[in-house]
């Protein structure tokens, strides 16, 4: 049996933004970047492997194993992340740690929202 979903011809409900109102140019540059980082599975589990770590943050040298990369190719995706805004970096002797930053994964989830 199938349904017929009735056709709303409305305008302004086909035509309404995404986020709700017009984005400016630099707003969907950082969009962009944020999506395009988020775009690649590997830096999703780098993401989600930090979010999860008892104490919020995550050395580059205990990423490597859980996704089987080398550290150079760990610290390119992670570079992806902080200049999409997504993580902070932090410099400690030889060691990079990362955080999450949680204002940029609500900001993401907001464009896809609102």
């Amino acid at each position: 049996m199938s349904t017929t979903l009735p056709l709303k011809a409305d305008a302004a409900f086909c035509c309404t933004p995404l986020t709700g109102s017009v984005i400016s140019a630099e707003g969907a540059e950082q969009t962009a970047r944020v999506f395009k980082a988020l775009g690649d599975a590997t830096r999703i589990r780098l993401l989600s492997l930090i979010a999860a770590s008892d104490d919020g943050e995550a050395c580059v040298c205990d990423l490597t194993a859980p996704v089987g990369l080398a550290q150079p190719t760990v610290s390119h995706h992670m570079k992806q992340l902080v200049d999409a805004g997504l993580v902070t970096r932090e410099q400690r002797g030889r060691w990079a740690y990362y955080r999450v930053v949680p204002e940029a994964l609500k900001a993401a989830s907001q464009a896809l929202h609102a």
